[in-house]
């Protein structure tokens, strides 16, 4: 047996029965040993190493275990980093096996020998190591994927080609040798006793508590639940928390940031108390004002304590443990005895009508021809109660964050903190693969689409017989332009929109899909979007539905924040002349709705 065999049949006594990647001349021999393994590893072929190396990320969120790509040298290696990032950014746990040329070559500029180091160097701060030698394999292996989970980041191990043909070394215990086990564990991390009775008297204390909750909510949904009502609390979220978050409870203000929603920058901007749980969110200038709110913050991560926003207490302690630790300390009726909490309580649930209002409203906005976050809104009212969500970078977030309600039983996951388009189909595909009895939702614009997803559409193609529910739909808000970048052009820089960096070229989504034997159906009537869009979702197969958008539809920021920058907007969207007068309509009767309610 050869070191790429002791490769695999570690990688199996790790628990991974699924690899992503793609093939070449570097890493030739351990796929070979992929492939004497038979059904104990599959290998998952993507069109392109940076497509690849979004399912293992996907896999990592949504299997909540280890993903693991691997891909040859040079040129692939360079194409994994996207995938990498996203890893590092929203802290999800990846290997990557990456092939290198020969030993003997190396310094001498060989064909696709570049410096994987320095390449990998910022990118796998948990875990980087090349293979000098077989004995130092099983190590270094292990190693990894113990970085990667104890870390929650990408891992990548360097394995030269020839390494990978050498003989299975006898490990014992000659001078060198190190021999390790397969073996992770993790326990209760809880907050120390001085921490929690000043976070205690902290929440006490206040008299308008706001949550901002992100993914380290996964596991507390209910404590989440039971703590907010207990203390009258307004329930925020960062975009990594809004899927742990039943956002139809009468708390449950919804998404904060830019891209958030009206109830959710009101519950923050009047708040008096801040309870950050395992969120870590940049959109600082939707916090409330420093100085505004005392703020307690739970995280597993000592690093994050203080991070956004400065805190006055820091527990240091997984979210479920905690939160239940607070729920035995803090009093049982804040809310029956004291007014002005009740109050607080009564002013979240009227903000929060009123966010719902300002969706629904817009949605119904006319547009030309659709309005896309009417497609949406349509889409929301049919997932399944074991949906999984896959979100594409661009206005779909936008209109995710404002329309979706995640069932309580679904998921979603997306490329958050890096925010790289291109990773909904990916991100679908490995959705299938981690629960293929689960149905699939992809969210994405035409713009991510063309620019990685179709590609990644003909692996589907490929794969989905393999699966044992074929339901995988795929939304397109085709609107023939970046939207999002067109509406940041004109709020950030008060510029007009740039028709040759914006246009996207038409693209018949519609008959790539049946030329590749899925299905495809188009709709640009707001008449007939209820009847097409329940008819796409009893597809026997992977379905594109191709929703024709308008791309002047406005992506406002929630006020106050927003009435700033609308003006910006309206001097970029004077200068387009007469292209730019349907936008500014658009503009204007968005402004309206969100002014009538602010």
């Amino acid at each position: 047996m050869s070191v790429s065999d002791l490769i695999v049949r570690r990688l199996i006594d790790w628990g991974v029965t699924r690899i992503y990647g793609y093939s070449g001349d570097g890493n030739n021999a351990l796929l070979g040993a992929i492939r004497r393994a038979g059904e104990n590893l599959d290998f998952i072929a993507a069109r392109h190493e940076e497509g690849a190396a979004f399912m293992a990320v996907g896999d990592a969120k949504y299997s909540r275990k280890v993903g693991v790509v691997t891909a040859t040298q040079g040129p692939g290696a360079v194409h994994l980093l996207n995938g990498l990032y996203d890893a590092k950014l929203d802290s999800a746990p990846v290997v990557a096996l990456v092939a290198q040329q020969s030993r003997s070559v190396l310094g001498s500029d060989y064909q696709q020998e570049i410096d994987l180091h320095n390449l990998f160097a910022d990118v796998a701060t948990p875990f980087m190591e090349t293979i000098t030698t077989p004995e130092q394999l099983p190590m270094v292996l292990d190693r990894a994927f113990r970085a990667a989970l104890a870390n929650s980041g990408p891992a990548v191990v360097i394995i030269p080609h020839d390494i990978q043909q050498e003989p299975e070394p006898e490990l014992g215990q000659e001078h060198g040798e190190v021999v390790t086990a397969v073996h992770w564990s993790s326990g209760h991390l809880l907050p120390r006793d001085e921490d929690l009775a000043q976070a205690v008297k902290v929440l006490t204390e206040g008299k308008k508590v706001a949550i901002l909750a992100g993914r380290g909510v996964q596991d507390a949904q209910e404590e989440l639940v039971e703590l907010a009502e207990r203390l009258g609390a307004g329930i925020t979220t960062a975009l990594l928390g809004k899927p742990f978050v039943d956002e139809t409870h009468r708390l449950a203000a919804g998404n904060m940031g830019h891209l958030g929603t009206h109830s959710a920058n009101w519950v923050l901007q009047n708040c008096d108390t801040l309870l950050i749980i395992g969120a870590n969110s940049p959109w600082t200038e939707f916090y409330p004002p420093p100085g505004q709110a005392r703020a307690v913050q739970i995280d597993v991560n000592a690093a994050t304590m203080g991070n956004r926003y400065p805190i006055e207490v820091g527990l240091l302690g997984q979210s479920a443990p905690t939160i239940a630790l607070l729920l035995e300390h803090l009093p049982t009726d804040l809310t029956d005895e004291d007014d002005e909490r009740s109050e607080w309580e009564t002013s979240v649930e009227e903000a929060i009508a009123n966010s719902r209002t300002i969706s629904r409203e817009r949605s119904l906005v006319a547009a030309d021809p659709l309005n896309p976050e009417l497609v949406i809104s349509g889409v929301n009212g049919l997932l399944w109660d074991d949906t999984q969500l896959a979100i594409d970078v661009g206005s779909s977030v936008y209109h995710y964050v404002r329309h979706i309600n995640v069932p309580r039983g679904a998921n979603a996951h997306l490329s958050s903190t890096l925010a790289s388009m291109g990773c909904g189909i990916p991100y679908g595909i490995s959705a299938k693969e981690v629960s293929p009895e689960r149905p699939v939702v992809v969210l994405a614009g035409d713009g991510a689409m063309t620019m990685l997803g179709i590609n990644e559409l003909i692996t589907v193609a490929d794969r989905w017989r393999s699966w044992s529910d074929p339901r995988f739909v795929v939304v397109v808000l085709a609107n023939r332009d970046l939207s999002e970048v067109s509406w940041e052009q004109r709020e950030t820089e008060g510029e007009p929109r740039f028709e040759d960096s914006q246009r996207v070229p038409a693209f018949d989504f519609v008959a790539f899909a049946e030329q590749l034997g899925l299905r495809g159906v188009r709709v640009d009537d707001p008449e007939g979007l209820d009847e097409v869009l329940a008819e796409a979702f009893t597809a026997d197969r992977p379905i594109i539905i191709e929703a024709n958008t308008d791309p002047d539809i406005p992506l406002i920021p929630p006020y106050p924040h927003g009435r700033e920058l609308v003006e910006s907007m309206r001097e970029g969207i004077t200068a387009e002349g007469a292209s730019g007068e349907h936008a500014l309509r658009l503009l204007e009767t968005y402004a309206e709705i969100e002014e009538r309610y602010s």
